[in-house]
């Protein structure tokens, strides 16, 4: 099997992360080479706690990010990567950094409304409040994956995460990443 990175676009709650954390688990229990990189978890590491939330900030963070899949995909590691990245431009630079034969984007599609409903954490509450600025889905926008398209569409408020799940693993095979 080789090594790609398989990463999830979406808004904040559309479900990038619990469809990738199940993804992961039922490879890891299969023996693959996986590893997670997620926005929450990279964003408290030494590797982007210097940025904000601005577009530059962003960039960077999504380039430093895009940087390490590339490494760990170049050596057959399976990448599970989760994070916001609202704009097309910054997702183009995502493939090139990585390389467009081991780069598969997928869009966990869900609507605004679904996503304040799903948040715990509360954040969407704060961003609606002014508390947060610069909110994916609020006071920033998500452009919809249109260049690069996204390889697989999720609809995570349609579909069950075992649905969601099983269409990323069958994705995953029709491309020889996993058997």
């Amino acid at each position: 099997m080789k090594g790609a990175t398989i990463w999830f676009t979406g808004l904040p709650c559309s479900g990038k992360t619990t469809v990738a954390d199940r993804v992961y688990s039922i490879l890891k229990e299969k023996g693959y080479k996986v590893e997670r990189l997620d926005g929450d978890i990279i964003r408290k590491s030494p590797i982007s706690r210097d940025l904000g939330f601005s577009k530059e900030d962003r960039r960077k963070n999504l380039e430093r990010v895009a940087f390490i899949a590339k490494l760990l995909s170049r050596n057959d590691v399976i990448v599970l990567a989760t994070f916001v990245s609202p704009y097309n431009d910054i997702r183009r630079d995502i493939r090139d950094i990585i390389g467009a034969e081991r780069f598969h984007l997928v869009w966990a599609k869900c609507p605004v409304e679904v996503c304040i409903q799903r948040d715990v954490k509360g954040m969407y509450k704060k961003a609606l409040a002014g508390e947060i600025k610069n909110f994916t889905g609020v006071d920033d926008p998500f452009e919809e994956p249109t260049d690069p398209p996204a390889n697989l569409v999720l609809e995570t408020d349609k579909e069950s995460v075992e649905e969601s799940v099983e269409k990323v693993l069958e994705y995953m095979r029709r491309h020889g990443i996993i058997e």
